[in-house]
């Protein structure tokens, strides 16, 4: 599709991205989406944006199902810029009902054991790599909390990590493990006692990106010969069902990850072994 056809719609697109100040990678997500969905319209209807009715969109949803064989979650997501581009580009209404939002499986995520997660991380030789993957687990942290650290957020005299605009959008704090202190204090000593970011990137001030610690952790895992599906992720998934496990209560678990909802916590209820184990079946019981 010729961009410069439809690049009004862009240009208006990225006024209103700004207005709403959403993240950068929901930016990325509605320009590609936008550009898919006027491309499909344009090419294969051959009808203007301003022209396409709830049907058209609802064939658009379904091919996007059918032919491109998304999952209904990225469907979502489709459906969310085509609402957002009619409402505040078109300036025409939106009916929910007309185009339903897909029902979605959520799967509960892999967990590690404590032994594994330790395992990982104790054989990693490179300490740059071995620190970045360490906060993962050790303070439960995204990985783009971890790699957006500088070294003024490691709090070491109170042991915390300041974590900046979290994905809530809000300033937190996190707990700093004094053992994953003793394995950031190495690494910062013998890599150039960074002063910057904390885990500097290629280029010159600029952090290390989430793609290269995600190829970090898939590297190690070909290095351990596991088929897990572990991703970065999964650290922060164990760290809060170990915790859980240990006795620590869910509304703690919650500061420690920054959840601003309880319901998104409660998941490791889900994950923990310890309350399966305890919880004698009535057929037990005579």
């Amino acid at each position: 599709m010729s961009i410069s056809k439809f690049q009004h719609y862009f240009d208006e697109l990225e006024t209103y991205l700004e207005l709403r100040d959403l993240a950068l990678s929901t930016k990325s997500s509605y320009r590609s989406h936008l550009k898919s969905y006027l491309t499909w319209i344009s090419e294969t209807l051959a009808v203007s944006p301003e022209e396409a009715t709830y049907q058209n969109i609802r064939d658009y949803i379904l091919y996007l199902k059918k032919i491109r064989k998304l999952g209904n979650h990225s469907i979502n997501a489709h459906n969310s810029l085509i609402q957002f581009f009619r409402l505040y580009i078109l300036k025409q209404e939106w009916n929910k009902y007309e185009v339903p939002r897909m029902k979605y499986n959520t799967p509960l995520p892999f967990i590690l054991t404590k032994e594994e997660a330790l395992t990982f991380i104790d054989t990693i030789p490179n300490l740059k790599k071995k620190a970045l993957i360490c906060l993962l687990y050790s303070s439960g942290l995204r990985i783009s909390e971890v790699c957006h650290l500088r070294v003024e957020d490691i709090r070491s005299g109170t042991q915390q990590i300041f974590i900046r605009k979290s994905k809530n959008r809000a300033d937190r704090y996190a707990a700093l493990s004094p053992l994953a202190l003793i394995i950031l204090r190495n690494y910062w000593l013998t890599h150039g006692r960074p002063s910057g970011w904390l885990f500097p990137g290629q280029k010159s001030d600029s952090s290390i990106t989430t793609v290269t610690a995600g190829v970090y952790i898939k590297n190690h895992l070909k290095k351990l010969g596991w088929t897990y599906p572990v991703t970065s992720h999964t650290f922060r998934h164990s760290f809060a069902t170990h915790h859980y496990e240990q006795g620590t209560d869910l509304l703690t678990i919650q500061k420690l990850l920054g959840h601003r909802s309880i319901n998104s916590t409660i998941l490791y209820v889900h994950l923990a072994k310890k309350d399966l184990v305890k919880a004698i079946s009535p057929f037990d019981v005579r």
